[in-house]
């Protein structure tokens, strides 16, 4: 494949390795102490500083407007961004490594640089005057040429692969067009200089606010009233806005300004849609948007999860959750935002995605895993669920799922608590672990005659054993609980009966090669496994890997249908496009459109009823297993 000339970047092969290129300004640091040469000392940490500057404003605007809980009703474009696009824009600071390196050279070029001051406030003036008459104007023509048949084709089309514009996609363009934009960049600088008014500060200056304009442009969330213009109308022409900039994403046709409508107008490109978008946009913004027709209940795992969501790190949230190095610095930050997100005590909202052109969205309970197990915390716990379930019947939703500790048996009962109390509730509640147990169950070999279950009386233990058993299949069910057990026994058919069988110690499984784990289970309870025996699982979290013997499988998860949109974050562990069974077991009972509550004990007879509408619509099982 031919390329067009700095159509693709020289480091591309690189990687995260790319960061390296950095280091050439940190040795020329510590080069220039050795010579005391101060001035190149100076400039290349200045080149950095700006660099990190750089890099952290368009993470924050990318963080902005990814807080969905503040902004969804601010969106422009309201679509999710994919892991597609996430990937397409994944070396979006490209751009800055460019630049710094365009700054290296020009301070060779320009002996004037040596003696900038720290402030001068003419050299501001100059700064705005040549922005405006020069960088505007060429930024415009330069924009507008870029779409024609063969820029467009061979760079610019680059910029516009991404159907969402977010903060990052700013950068996501090719070095040709970063080269050019570094140039429109150093007009007011250089030129300021050049006439002996420049300095440190409006280098910093007029780069940070030229960064930020541009994140703003690109972050698809409406932030500038409509009534500023109102007040003042030439302000229309002289700062732009994200709808104004996000319709040139959209038509490609009209709005080809850097910051300044104006020369739009000039050059009767300015789309005639621009101001009564914005006008609209901004008054929807006190406004609810559109109810989604699933909601799924998610909490926070730990402090380590709890930076693997979109407005942390997009990237990282594209990605399995896993324990990342570099933001173990980031872990006190966490902490702190763990204390106030308990202060503050409201749902809020994560992530969303399209499903058939339904709106489905993921809602967060403000509570950690080691929340639930403290005694006093579970009546503000279950307030908590509670609001949630009201506002979305308020909302319109037809189903909510309750994921993971959210439906917590000593907790709420399995869900049974909101349902008794709300008898009129219009929204379905269902806790999902129909499809849990169905996508444990069919994981199970067929020509399997005993397995060994521990968390044997959970209410997940309990469907598997009695569903198990009148598959003739010889259940160890570990329990303490003579009483429990009698209980899930007397439930199975009786001729199935005696398929199910207490144990009180893991030395009864030991020649057992399926293990069921409902309950955490220790290294050192492993090693009663016998060697080549698999362990599936049902445990938060799961299990350690620690019989290399062994295999293990991973927590129940089916993967959404293929025609699922918008989807551009990992639930957790799970790998791109998979949810937790609970989480699938929500989604089918909204596609069925099934009018009752799924709360309490499961229905063993509706486990095979349920795998195979899962199926029906696309669901797939995911199933693995790891040495």
């Amino acid at each position: 494949m031919v390329f067009a000339p700095l159509s693709t970047w020289p480091w591309e092969n690189l990687g995260i390795f790319k960061y390296v290129l950095y280091g050439l300004f940190a040795a020329k640091v510590l080069h220039s102490r050795m010579q005391e040469d101060s001035k190149i000392e100076y400039w290349c940490i200045h080149i950095l500083i700006l660099s990190l500057v750089r890099g952290l404003t368009h993470i924050y605007w990318n963080t902005f407007s990814n807080m969905l809980f503040f902004t969804r009703n601010r969106q422009i474009i309201k679509k999710g961004i994919d892991f597609k696009q996430i990937d397409s824009e994944w070396n979006w600071d490209n751009f800055i490594l460019l630049h710094a390196l365009v700054a290296a050279m020009v301070y060779y070029f320009f002996p004037c640089l040596e003696s900038l001051s720290i402030w001068n406030t003419k050299g501001f003036i100059a700064a705005l005057i040549l922005h405006v008459t020069v960088s505007e104007p060429l930024y415009y023509y330069v924009h507008r040429f870029s779409h024609e048949n063969y820029l467009f084709t061979s760079y610019h089309s680059l910029h516009h692969s991404s159907p969402v514009p977010q903060a990052v996609s700013a950068g996501h363009a090719t070095p040709l067009e970063h080269l050019a934009l570094s140039v429109i960049i150093a007009i007011p600088i250089l030129g300021s200089s050049l006439m002996g008014y420049g300095s440190i500060s409006l280098i910093y200056g007029y780069i940070i606010v030229f960064d930020f304009l541009r994140s703003m442009g690109h972050s698809n969330v409406e932030i500038i009233s409509h009534k500023l213009f109102e007040s003042l109308p030439i302000l229309r022409y002289l700062i732009y806005t994200p709808t104004y900039h996000s319709l040139h994403h959209t038509e490609m046709d009209s709005n080809f300004c850097l910051f300044m409508p104006l020369f739009d107008a000039m050059g009767n490109t300015l789309n005639a849609k621009s101001w009564q978008q914005h006008k609209e946009i901004s008054l929807a913004s006190g406004k609810n948007g559109r109810a989604p027709d699933f909601v799924f209940l998610a909490h926070v795992v730990d402090i380590q999860a709890s930076m693997h969501v979109p407005f942390v790190l997009r990237t990282m949230s594209s990605l399995p959750c896993r324990t990342v190095s570099f933001l173990l610095p980031l872990w006190p930050v966490a902490f702190m935002y763990m204390l106030l997100m308990w202060a503050c005590s409201k749902t809020f909202l994560v992530s969303f995605y399209y499903l058939r052109g339904r709106l489905h969205q993921t809602w967060a309970v403000p509570r950690y895993g080691f929340h639930y197990f403290l005694p006093f915390a579970r009546e503000g716990i279950n307030n908590l669920i509670e609001q949630a379930i009201l506002r979305a019947d308020k909302l319109g939703v037809k189903v909510i799922s309750l994921a993971a500790l959210n439906k917590n048996e000593s907790l709420n009962g399995g869900g049974t608590l909101f349902v008794d109390k709300h008898p009129n509730l219009k929204v379905r509640v269902v806790h999902g672990n129909t499809l849990t147990a169905a996508v444990i169950l069919n994981e199970i070999p067929k020509d399997v005659k005993e397995v060994f279950l521990t968390g044997a009386t959970s209410k997940l233990g309990r469907a598997i054993a009695l569903y198990l058993c009148r598959r003739r299949v010889k259940v160890l069910m570990l329990t303490l609980s003579t009483e429990r057990f009698q209980k899930i026994q007397k439930e199975a058919p009786v001729d199935c009966q005696n398929y199910l069988v207490q144990v009180t110690k893991y030395q009864a499984a030991r020649n057992c090669k399926t293990w069921i784990v409902g309950k955490w289970i220790t290294p050192r309870e492993q090693t009663w496994a016998p060697s080549g025996a698999h362990f599936h699982q049902f445990v938060v979290p799961p299990i350690l890997n620690f019989r290399k013997d062994c295999t293990y499988g991973d927590l129940a998860a089916m993967k959404l249908p293929d025609d699922v949109e918008g989807l551009g974050c990992c639930e957790y562990t799970m790998d791109r496009g998979v949810v937790h069974a609970c989480h699938a077991g929500g989604v089918v009972h909204f596609l069925e459109g099934w009018e009752h509550n799924e709360v309490g004990a499961i229905d063993v007879d509706k486990i095979d009823l349920v795998w195979k509408a899962a199926i029906k619509h696309g669901l797939k099982p995911v199933s693995s297993f790891r040495k």
